[in-house]
């Protein structure tokens, strides 16, 4: 029996041991991502003082005015019926310029999709229904290039060229200003991208809300910083206009030569990859933050995953794409600011494992205090390096739930600013799921797997309270 407690008290105190040294492992990175995250927020602060990260408010009936020339709408959508046909009707009720052409991309072993956009369309001759020429789903990028063929073909037909093209996603609500926003600046920019705008689905806030607590940040403060400071934008997929000059050059640019597409059909964060090619060619990009005359933000009501499962998968391509993918596609700037940025994009992984890391430390806390207590393991006092790296750990976590509550707040309201910090913890499960999944998905990739479309499947549209919230 001796011997039992002998080693059980070796166990005890081997595992005080590992606790200290995840406490050093995670204390350290936690300091170095609450420091990045620091320096985007004293860069946005002076930017807030010196008026350059200035919210321009528009004036009422801005978004009825004519547009400077075509505009082209490309949407994939593959196993949408339950969403495609709301988002179709709503957006060209919103958006009524005539110039306006709506591209709607389904797949031949998908009909009820195809049969939804038929009927939402009605007798609006603004709406092409466009067929991918496989069996869906391939990537969003390969539908994306069948859009722009189309395209392609309405312009020699008919003799004109697009001024340029929005993308959205199935499930998307545009604001009435939005359309004449991105059109105005592409008379300057070739990429623009407006803001997102989650909606928090009110049967799950905790998934669905996890969402706009994360966009509501980092689309108010981190692009804008990025924009003002004339870094490569990410484009967000959604609410982003393209030139039709930097869809050309955009062609030419893949590696499969012009018959590709101007989009990478092997690429799951497509828009992502875009964004910061356009940024950096051509007449650059801009990040459009604008309210209405009404106070509204002009952004994108776009509609994300309320299910665990769902939400794992979204951001398992997110991580997928932009960290594996775009390392291995596009390396590296060097850049000192170019590279920060790269370094904030590509942190998945390492996220995984610092979050993984930290909740494993909080698990060893709670057994080691019980043990502590029975007298089964000798107190161990920190040291200084653990001292500092808790405390700067603490209260930069004390700082960042502060401003994700403030931005959050602002736009949603302060009871969802206050669920915002409660949400901290199922933001951290969800990205440590994903980034797992992640790079078992990247190591298969490495083994010759195929990337495929991992989309979000809806089964009802998931902005029908906002539509109804929007028109009464």
């Amino acid at each position: 029996m001796a011997g039992s407690a002998g080693d059980i008290g070796w166990a005890l105190e081997a595992v005080l041991l590992a606790e200290r040294e995840l406490l050093l492992f995670a204390g350290f990175w936690l300091a170095v991502g609450l420091l990045d995250e620091l320096a985007i927020d004293l860069s946005w602060f002076w930017l807030k003082l010196t008026g350059r990260a200035r919210t321009r408010s528009l004036p009422a009936g801005y978004g009825v005015a004519p547009l400077a020339g075509p505009v082209a709408v490309f949407i994939p959508a593959f196993a949408e019926s339950a969403v495609i046909g709301t988002t179709i009707r709503h957006m060209l009720l919103t958006w009524r310029q005539e110039a306006l052409r709506l591209y709607v991309g389904c797949y031949g072993n998908d009909p009820v999709t195809l049969a939804a956009a038929i009927q939402a369309a009605g007798d609006d001759p603004r709406l092409r229904l466009v067929l991918v020429n496989a069996n869906g789903p391939t990537t969003k990028a390969d539908c994306l290039n069948r859009l722009y063929a189309a395209l392609e073909v309405d312009e020699k037909r008919d003799g004109r060229r697009f001024r340029g093209v929005v993308l959205h996603d199935a499930e998307d609500m545009v604001h009435p200003d939005a359309l004449a926003a991105i059109d105005a600046a592409l008379a300057a920019v070739d990429f623009v991208q407006l803001p997102v705008r989650p909606v928090a689905d009110q049967a799950n806030r905790w998934i669905s809300g996890h969402y706009a607590d994360e966009f509501t940040e980092s689309h108010a403060k981190a692009m804008v910083v990025r924009s003002e400071l004339g870094l490569a934008l990410p484009a967000a997929g959604v609410g982003c206009g393209l030139s039709r000059a930097a869809l050309a050059r955009l062609v030419n640019m893949q590696p499969a030569g012009p018959r590709a597409g101007p989009f990478a059909p092997d690429a799951l964060t497509e828009d992502y990859e875009l964004g910061l090619i356009l940024s950096k060619t051509g007449r650059g990009s801009a990040f459009l933050r604008l309210r209405a005359a009404d106070g509204s933000l002009v952004a994108t009501a776009s509609c994300f995953p309320d299910k665990l499962a769902a939400a794992v998968r979204q951001k398992t391509r997110w991580i997928h794409g932009i960290a594996f993918q775009g390392w291995d596609r596009f390396g590296w700037s060097a850049k000192p600011l170019e590279f920060w940025m790269t370094l904030r994009d590509r942190r998945g992984p390492l996220t995984t494992l610092v979050l993984a890391a930290a909740y494993a430390l909080l698990a060893l806390d709670g057994l080691l205090a019980l043990t502590q207590i029975v007298g089964l393991v000798p107190h161990m006092p920190l040291t200084g390096a653990h001292r500092i790296l808790l405390s700067i750990g603490l209260a930069g976590l004390a700082w960042r739930a502060l401003l994700r509550m403030l931005f959050v707040g602002q736009e949603y309201g302060w009871a969802e600013g206050l669920r915002a910090v409660l949400r901290i913890p199922v933001a951290n499960v969800i990205a440590i799921m994903a980034g797992r999944r992640a790079i078992v998905g990247y190591m298969r990739s490495l083994a010759g797997h195929p990337v495929g479309w991992d989309k979000t499947e809806h089964l009802a549209h998931p902005a029908a309270s906002y539509l109804q919230e929007a028109a009464a």
